[in-house]
């Protein structure tokens, strides 16, 4: 009996000893895990914080970033939202408004003057779907009367030739882009020569020449070392398939359809140091995407709207505390 109780004794000193153990290993997990929370607390929240800052910092960036450099507000064919395209009218509202840069259509009529004019415009103020500038003399073309379009209290609404254009705006915008349009019937024959004539003649030292055909631009490239020239990046109407990003290493400035910009674009055309104008922008979501993209300006038909998005955008971002990269 004696040693039966000496026995159980222990086995009781034992089991109490290892319950005391295995008390205290838990303790001790307990400890380091209440040790790991708490250094889990204190170092969550600041990671927390420093990926939300950042990415607040991505999205001000992306945002306000064209703040550094902004684009410059071109007009299209001047402020057509209260004059018709292209008149001394539309200039001269475009330019009260400060704005950088005015585009000028330029066609050539029939009888080899370069008119401010687009085909499109054309066919409106005839109310002919046919009408091509090609086809009619300068006379003809300037004794057509663009008021009806716009009947408000504007004056010299008539089409001017890109020479009287150039005399009023060149020396009070940064670019002039002229946009020349190859049409029937002489299509591109003497066409470079003609507008490289009238650049020079009215000292135009800002002027962009681009053009849809590549065989113009080319020949502007060809003709002169003075004249900066661009080419156009833009779906084909008939294929829908996108004309090549890298032509024409002599071309500083790539005209791209709006719709097609993104941040591979204009990585690849930046990439080899050309600049990238968006056309034709008319919207405020697209508006806002080519600031986000970067571009180097944007060609557009309201130009008014796009300076106030431009000014609403600024003021938000100076708001947030946005400041400029010294």
């Amino acid at each position: 009996m004696a040693i039966s109780s000496r026995v159980t004794r222990r086995e009781r000193l034992w089991r109490n000893r290892n319950l005391r153990v295995r008390v205290l290993n838990w303790r001790k997990s307990s400890f380091r895990l209440l040790l790991i929370a708490l250094a889990l607390i204190s170092i969550l929240p600041p990671i927390f914080f420093h990926f939300k800052l950042r990415r607040f910092h991505q999205m001000q960036l992306r945002t306000c970033g064209w703040l550094n450099n902004p684009p410059l507000v071109c007009a299209h064919g001047g402020d057509s939202t209260k004059a018709f395209p292209n008149t001394m009218t539309a200039y001269h509202t475009a330019l009260r408004s400060q704005v950088d840069c005015i585009e000028i259509d330029v066609s050539r009529s029939s009888d080899g003057v370069l008119l401010a004019l687009h085909d499109r415009d054309l066919q409106r103020i005839t109310a002919n779907s046919s009408s091509k500038v090609g086809y009619m003399s300068a006379k003809q073309i300037k004794e057509l009367d663009a008021s009806h379009q716009f009947p408000w209290e504007f004056h010299d609404q008539n089409i001017p030739t890109v020479e009287d254009a150039l005399k009023l705006i060149s020396s009070s915008v940064r670019q002039v882009i002229l946009d020349a349009k190859v049409g029937p019937p002489l299509f591109e024959k003497g066409l470079a020569k003609d507008i490289l004539s009238v650049v020079e003649r009215t000292q135009c030292r800002n002027c962009l020449v681009w053009a849809k055909s590549d065989n113009l631009a080319r020949d502007v490239i060809k003709q002169s070392q003075d004249v900066m020239v661009g080419y156009i990046v833009m779906k084909d109407p008939s294929t829908g398939a996108t004309s090549n990003l890298l032509r024409m290493r002599s071309a500083s400035v790539v005209g791209v359809y709006h719709p097609l910009i993104d941040e591979k674009l204009m990585k690849v055309l930046h990439g080899r140091n050309k600049k990238v104008y968006a056309w034709t922008v008319d919207d405020a979501d697209s508006m806002k995407k080519m600031l986000y993209e970067h571009v180097d300006a944007v060609v557009t038909s309201n130009s008014t709207l796009l300076q106030h998005l431009m000014q609403d955008i600024r003021t938000k971002c100076h708001e947030e505390g946005f400041s400029l990269s010294r």
